[in-house]
């Protein structure tokens, strides 16, 4: 029998300290740059987007992938490839944590709009705002002084 399963993810993760270190000259490079990673790593990356301090990715995980990899895998590698092409160079690197939402494939459409139109969605609501407000939309406890 073959392995079936559908997991839909929303990955987010910021800049360190939540700097404003992304240039978005440069967003657009990094973007497909950690869409190839996705494709070597066989996972799907339906969208990507963010803006000056924190990325969103939409994707499908292999079975064979962890999350937690992935991430670690993502984060050490876009830092390498901006120091090594000097593409945003305030960069200081990413956050430690991240959070990972899941969410059903009939949320798939909206789910990719939010997240590519994250340039006009952040003109009402900060990253930090959002973050908090995803963490309680999906339900996960988190402790303020942990957050930011």
């Amino acid at each position: 029998m073959s392995t079936y399963r559908q997991i839909l993810y929303q990955i987010v993760f910021g800049t360190k300290n939540h700097s404003n270190t992304l240039s978005e000259t440069g967003l657009e490079n990094m973007y497909k740059y950690i869409w190839g990673i996705f494709r070597k790593k066989k996972c799907f990356l339906y969208r990507i987007g963010g803006t000056e301090n924190h990325i969103h990715i939409v994707s499908d995980l292999h079975p064979s992938i962890a999350l937690s990899d992935l991430i670690k895998d993502i984060k050490l590698a876009t830092s390498d490839w901006i120091k090594i092409n000097g593409i945003f160079r305030m960069f200081d690197g990413w956050q430690d944590g991240y959070g990972a939402f899941t969410y059903t494939i009939r949320e798939k459409e909206r789910l990719i709009q939010y997240v590519k139109n994250q340039k006009e969605h952040h003109q009402k609501e900060t990253f930090q705002e959002e973050f908090r407000r995803l963490l309680i939309e999906h339900g996960i406890e988190f402790d303020e002084k942990y957050l930011f």
